[in-house]
């Protein structure tokens, strides 16, 4: 999952006391947490590296034992609030799907005429969406259901910020020289498959949505086919540009891992 409520007043109540590094510790083992839906492991070594903190493994483990509850049974630290929180979040995500294997939410004026039946169904998206209720640190994978979105404003593709993204976290590849229809087209695709899964139904902001992108980015970074470490028999390296990772099934490769076995 890529957003939880943030309660602001408790969070300073209870971390006033921290320094600044202790403070951004804890900040990222939350993001970590959700975004894997998993509870923190047991080695903070390797989780410091994760939430880009190596040179601060004291603070790490300082947080650790304050604010997480050591699980001897499954050896991690556990934080109940991010537990009820995920519980909450996964249950709602399979009542969706449920839903959806019965075809849906019925219709809000079954006796409408044709003309204002068009009117309303026009804009549902027929694709394939996004699901994070199994993300891990490494992403997701890809869902099977459709899900209808007629009620709900989506935000409009922001197609430069994504492309300024897609260059700050993967440097190494092809750069955006021409940004034409056909590949703002597959950005707009994607965007709003993103952005439904992410909405579950709510109104929701650009900035969460650009966070999955991060994250996307991210762990395209992780595998060295895509960013062309692996060559191949001829001795030549494949290397990744925007416009293939957008296509819908490199796009869904991707997030179910496929690229990153080597």
């Amino acid at each position: 999952m890529f957003y939880y409520s943030f309660h602001v007043g408790d969070y300073i109540h209870d971390t006033a006391h921290l320094s600044n590094e202790e403070d951004l510790a804890f900040r990222r083992l939350l993001d970590l947490y959700y975004t894997q839906e998993q509870p923190i492991p047991n080695k903070t070594q390797e989780v410091a590296r994760r939430i880009r903190m190596a040179s601060n493994l004291d603070a790490v483990k300082i947080v650790l034992s304050e604010f997480f509850t050591f699980d001897d049974d499954y050896d991690c630290w556990r934080h109940k609030r991010c537990d009820d929180t995920i519980a909450a979040y996964q249950a709602k995500a399979e009542r969706n799907r449920q839903v959806g294997k019965l075809g849906g939410r019925p219709k809000a004026n079954p006796v409408a005429n044709p003309e204002e039946t068009q009117t309303v169904t026009k804009h549902i998206p027929n694709h394939k969406p996004i699901t994070n209720n199994q993300l891990n640190i490494s992403m997701c994978s890809s869902s099977d259901e459709l899900l209808e979105n007629a009620e709900i404003k989506l935000p409009e593709c922001n197609h430069q910020a994504v492309i300024d993204l897609y260059h700050k976290h993967l440097p190494t590849l092809r750069k955006i020289e021409v940004w034409n229809k056909t590949r703002a087209g597959y950005l707009k695709q994607r965007w709003r498959e993103v952005a439904v899964e992410l909405s579950q139904g709510k109104i929701i902001a650009s900035e969460i949505i650009l966070n999955w992108w991060i994250e996307f980015f991210q762990h395209i970074g992780k595998s060295k086919f895509l960013t062309g470490k692996v060559n191949s028999k001829d001795g030549r390296a494949f290397v990744a540009d925007l416009e293939w990772i957008l296509k819908p099934s490199n796009f869904a490769k991707i997030i179910e891992g496929k690229y990153h076995g080597t």
